[in-house]
């Protein structure tokens, strides 16, 4: 069912009524933003909206920024393949001296030096019980689970910006037919003192008039400021001030067909899912890491260095240079490792029962969606058709109150009736495009392409490339 939001026509009868109808519609929204003090601009779309919440917005960027933090545990794992090389350098003053009174001389021999020396050690890991190796495989698990992160984090940042949107709209339309009732309620209470004066009704039609009125104030006012909160949460999401906007459609065309096949995408493609099965790969590798701490280590260094003037000889120069293999093998370490171990097998254990419970989670959440996405298209039905009820009443108890067969409260509370039942209405079609976002959300497609968006996609994977092979500097690749 294709609805647009807020199709609203509006007619002025004698009384300052508003009426609601399907035929002639009008959107309702430019009327709005005057009404409230926006000056008349290029309409924004909801597509152009997300478009700028999707480039924009901090709380994404932040997000984009830890993921490709978690990038750099990549180059970090893979140093365990490379070699350490590291330089000394040593420089000194040295007094020696000697009494040679034993030797029958009565000498006393003294020298001083400058004894120093410099060199280099290289030092590779040949084997390390593959914890080099599965450190790599960790690394790329939790860049993959970031990115799932990320991914859901987009679909979260779209579908509030989405309601953002919708809500000033909703919130804007509610504020316009308060600001009306408000007209309405004023020539109702003008009308009922006219006929007060005349003697047609008493000081009790006009004292409900009135009341009718300063309640019909006060709503108005409350809808101010609902609207206020949801200017500010445009701002927050879309990062910019809403101006004009467009009415939007429901996300009818992207939606599953049935609510089996939303269970199943969702079970195969959410992104919390995902990442939940990339951190039980890493708890898994974290248990193989610590069970490498059980195994022999083979390590290699080669080392070169120059001295000069050691042991107070002066001129004595040497060059030592070396090549030794080492292996270590771990007898016990106080129990230590034997704990690392078990307490990983521990957390696998919970990483799994943690990707279970997101399962569930997000069937849990699909379910929900549907059925509020489903119900959404016949409260549009039923609002509309108790708009068009609460008119003809409205009109019948006009009428009839001309005759002095009913008494002005029963045309006020009507006409209460009346609003509460189109703001009913623009609270329904507002629900209806919200909740199509949401649905799409709990399925895990919710994403810039899906929706169609004008703007270069965010791609993690183009960091990662750029970093997964560094050997060397401190600047990232934006250059900074």
């Amino acid at each position: 069912m294709q609805v647009r939001f807020l199709q609203i026509r509006l007619s002025q009868t004698r009384h300052a009524s508003l009426r609601v109808g399907a035929r002639q519609a009008l959107f309702v929204c430019a009327a709005i933003f005057a009404g409230v003090g926006m000056a008349p601009v290029r309409a924004e779309t909801i597509s152009g909206a997300l478009t700028r919440a999707y480039g924009n917005n901090p709380d994404l960027n932040q997000q984009r920024a830890a993921t490709r933090a978690v990038d750099e545990n990549v180059p970090k794992a893979t140093s365990g393949y490379r070699p350490t090389i590291t330089g000394q350098a040593q420089a000194g003053v040295q007094y020696l001296g000697t009494n040679a009174t034993s030797a029958g001389t009565g000498a006393v021999l003294q020298s001083h030096t400058t004894p120093g020396m410099f060199g280099v050690t290289v030092s590779q890991n040949i084997w390390n019980g593959n914890r080099t190796i599965n450190g790599v495989r960790q690394a790329d698990s939790q860049v993959l689970g970031s990115r799932e992160q990320l991914r859901q984090s987009e679909q979260l940042l779209l579908a509030n910006a989405a309601a953002a949107y919708m809500n000033v709209l909703r919130d804007t339309a509610t504020l316009n037919l308060n600001n009306n009732n408000v007209e309405v309620l004023a020539e109702q209470l003008r009308l009922t003192e006219g006929r007060f004066r005349i003697g047609e009704l008493t000081r009790t039609d006009v004292a409900q008039a009135q009341a009718a009125l300063e309640q019909g104030r006060a709503s108005a006012i409350v809808a101010q400021a609902t609207l206020a909160a949801s200017l500010a949460a445009y701002r927050q999401y879309i990062g910019v001030e809403a101006k004009s906007l467009d009415p939007a459609r429901p996300l009818d065309r992207l939606v599953p067909r049935s609510l089996n096949d939303a269970i199943n995408r969702a079970q195969a493609e959410h992104p919390l899912i995902q990442a939940a099965l990339h951190n039980v790969d890493v708890t898994a590798l974290s248990v193989k890491i610590n069970e490498g701490a059980l195994m022999p280590s083979v390590d290699a260094s080669a080392n070169v260095s120059r001295s000069y003037e050691q042991q107070g000889l002066v001129g004595m120069h040497a060059t030592t240079a070396s090549v030794t293999g080492a292996l270590t093998l771990p007898i016990y370490d106080g129990g230590l490792a034997y704990s690392s171990i078990r307490q990983s097998k521990e957390l696998l254990a919970q990483a799994r029962l943690q990707a279970d419970l997101q399962r569930d989670q997000v069937r849990a959440q699909v379910v929900s969606a549907w059925g509020q996405w489903d119900a959404s298209a016949r409260v549009i039905q039923s609002t509309q058709a108790a708009v068009r009820a609460a008119e003809i009443a409205l009109n019948g108890v006009r009428e009839e109150a001309k005759v002095g067969q009913r008494t002005t409260i029963e045309v006020l509370n009507q006409q209460q009736a009346l609003l509460q039942s189109r703001v009913n209405l623009i609270s329904a079609q507002r629900d209806r495009v919200v909740n199509s976002y949401a649905l799409l959300s709990a399925v895990g497609e919710l994403s810039a392409r899906s929706l169609g968006l004008r703007v270069s996609s965010y791609d993690p994977g183009v960091h990662y490339d750029q970093v997964k092979g560094k050997w060397f500097g401190t600047g990232i690749p934006d250059g900074r």
